[in-house]
């Protein structure tokens, strides 16, 4: 599971102390479990410059990309590139953050060896802080071995991972981001929906979590792949998935993204969620951000659907947004959703409003798709807000009920 979510840090470093050690209670296993986290300590002049920070938990992974050159042949060698890439759905959303103008606070675990090292090696020399992440003798750090065809697709994965079990902000009133990661993990949010104010599945993932939340009723998968070759519209995939996405909403998801390959994504959202932008001055943004922010709202208006939910034309009370995906020159997949999901939170942040921040989201991860690393080594304001204005212009609202 990861989770993000905005709190505003006190500055105390009992209340950071606290915040680490229930952290590890469900990060590591009982066995190697320490009473007392002084080793990371969080003093009060680094708390006061994180206010207002997003905060991110979940994995640090080592990624390792194997592409062969030609088309592989079973029971022997074929030639191609190895790649290490610092992965991890967490680290790359708050490392996306970061490259887009924010300050995310990012809490992991990874262990004393080679793989360990090499995340906080690259994690240090981008600048970002290591405060939140331990690192403790006795587990192994995840590491994914990835494996591609020819064509840049991935054909299969084996990953070793120490997972983060359960680790949410409940009952405390920050809006938590639940990114699923896979259909085994997102049936897990049945014990935490409470708890969730966002949510970014894909569409079998989507189905996955709406059978966990309602035992009695079945919802049928559909194949990505399969629906591309029979010609299905946004209208159709809208059809299938409708059922499910309207059960999330019903339980108290504000805010549903759900991820449709090369097909875009759907934004679903209740009638009474705020698409007012937040206060820009209010926050510490940095010039990467604002300049974006800047961009985005001379030439990325999201008036005409904020007015339509307003208005008293509508008879539906949860609404659903289709996304186009522009055409990319595809590289790589692996970073495409965690970029999204960055893109997103990070544009929130900078005080866009929710629809210019899904389309920036969608920009900054057609930009992924096109490089080898899971996240863009830097970004281009001009491109992205650009990319966004063509998205969000495209957008087509649906009634879910």
């Amino acid at each position: 599971m990861e989770a993000a979510g905005r709190c505003s840090l006190t500055g105390k470093e009992s209340s950071a102390r606290r915040r680490l050690e229930s952290i590890a209670r469900h990060l590591l296993p009982p066995e190697i479990l320490v009473r007392d986290l002084y080793a990371n300590p969080l003093s009060a002049e680094e708390l006061s410059s994180w206010d207002a920070a997003p905060v991110i938990i979940g994995g640090m992974v080592l990624d390792i990309h194997a592409k062969p050159s030609a088309h592989p042949i079973p029971g022997t060698t074929t030639p191609g590139k190895v790649q290490y890439v610092s992965g991890g759905v967490a680290r790359n959303v708050a490392e996306c953050m970061s490259k887009l103008g924010n300050k995310p606070f990012m809490i992991s675990v990874v262990g004393h060896d080679v793989a360990g090292d090499l995340l906080l090696k690259y994690w240090k020399s981008a600048g970002l802080p290591t405060k939140g992440i331990l690192k403790l003798e006795g587990i192994t750090t995840p590491v994914v071995s990835n494996i591609f065809d020819s064509s840049g697709e991935l054909a299969m994965a084996v990953a070793s991972v120490e997972a983060v079990v359960r680790c949410l902000a409940a009952g405390s009133g920050i809006p938590v981001w639940f990114e699923p990661v896979s259909v085994t993990k997102s049936r897990r949010i049945a014990s935490v929906v409470n708890y969730i104010t966002c949510a970014s599945p894909n569409e079998n993932e989507l189905v996955a979590m709406a059978n966990a939340l309602s035992p009695g009723i079945e919802f049928s998968y559909i194949q990505h792949q399969a629906s591309k070759g029979k010609g299905h519209s946004a209208d159709s995939l809208f059809e299938m998935l409708k059922p499910a996405m309207c059960l999330l909403l019903q339980k108290g998801v504000k805010l549903l993204v759900v991820t449709l390959g090369s097909d875009g994504l759907f934004l679903c959202c209740r009638e009474g969620l705020s698409f007012m932008k937040d206060d820009l001055r209010s926050r510490r943004v940095g010039s990467f951000g604002r300049q974006l922010y800047d961009l985005v709202n001379e030439s990325c208006s999201s008036m005409k659907h904020v007015n339509f939910i307003k208005s008293g034309e509508r008879s539906s009370k949860f609404f659903a947004f289709h996304y186009p995906a522009l055409p990319a020159s595809v590289v790589s997949l692996t970073g495409a959703g965690d970029c999204l999901v960055g893109g997103i939170l990070a544009s929130i942040c900078n005080g866009l409003d929710v629809m210019q921040s899904v389309a920036v989201g969608t920009a900054v991860a057609k930009a992924a798709v096109e490089t080898q690393t899971n996240v863009p080594a830097k970004f281009s304001p001009r491109m992205v807000a650009d990319a966004a204005k063509q998205i969000l212009s495209a957008a087509k609202v649906f009634q879910l009920e």
